[in-house]
């Protein structure tokens, strides 16, 4: 019994899954130059990594203005806690999905993946 289905387009959307958690220049790369062939896989891991950027590149910039405008405040070891808190879930997200691009699976990241899914069901 013979399938249709091409074995390297699972290796194309896994690798462009890959990429894709790298930063946004990754991202790009792996939108523009390996999502050519439009894989299930990559679709899926693009469509997360986007909103996962957008979401951590957010954060990060609010709470670098938060910690900055409270550096010689007595509030500066609260922001400093909630710093640390947001970027340390921010690295373990990263983490969850990267090992489910490695892994070639669709597995969502908590709290963004299904609603990257519906946001940008375009991609």
């Amino acid at each position: 019994m013979e399938t249709n289905e091409d074995p390297t387009s699972d290796e194309d959307g896994k690798a462009a899954g890959i990429v894709s958690y790298f930063f946004i220049v990754g991202w790009l790369i792996a939108y523009f130059a390996l999502h050519h062939k439009k894989t299930g896989l990559g679709s899926y891991q693009l469509r997360q990594t986007l909103l996962f950027h957008i979401i951590s590149t957010v954060a990060v910039v609010a709470l670098d203005i938060l910690f900055f405008y409270l550096l010689f405040s007595p509030d500066y070891w609260a922001a400093s806690a909630l710093n640390w808190l947001v970027r340390t879930s921010i690295i373990v997200l990263w983490v969850f999905g990267f090992l489910g691009a490695i892994n070639g699976e669709k597995k969502p990241m908590p709290l963004i993946g299904k609603k990257a899914q519906t946001m940008f069901s375009g991609i």
